[in-house]
């Protein structure tokens, strides 16, 4: 169950289940590239003062559990998260990811969101596990 916290005047549990896929479903997120983006989907989170509390990447989408303070909005997370990891990976392994890609875009512009309640929280996480 996720923790109940304490802002300045509130009281708050916020958590997204966010899904989003690789452009055209291309299998790509697979070895080392899944690694490289574990990592920097971590580092945006870190940088940007929200929780990846559960992380699950197939070779064609990326589902996680996001927590997060209210001053968030989710679409910026999600621009960030998208955004961020995209350059990197096109940084990091261009020549080789463009040849599959169109566009130079590694995400497709969609994604799936919803809430997650003290009821359904540990739903998620082992739906978001067993998805391997």
């Amino acid at each position: 169950m996720s923790n109940i916290s304490k802002g300045r005047g509130y009281v708050y549990s916020l958590q997204y289940h966010v899904v989003w896929c690789v452009k055209n479903r291309y299998k790509i997120l697979t070895g080392e590239l899944e690694a490289d983006l574990r990592w920097i989907l971590q580092r945006i989170a870190d940088d940007n003062g929200f929780l990846i509390t559960e992380l699950n990447i197939n070779e064609d989408h990326v589902r996680i559990l996001i927590d997060c303070k209210p001053q968030h909005y989710i679409s910026n997370m999600i621009k960030a998260l998208k955004g961020v990891s995209g350059r990197y990976l096109i940084q990091k392994y261009g020549d080789e990811l463009l040849k599959k890609l169109s566009a130079g875009h590694i995400w497709n512009a969609s994604y799936f969101i919803v809430t997650a309640s003290e009821d359904t929280e540990s739903q998620v996480r082992d739906y978001i596990e067993s998805q391997r």
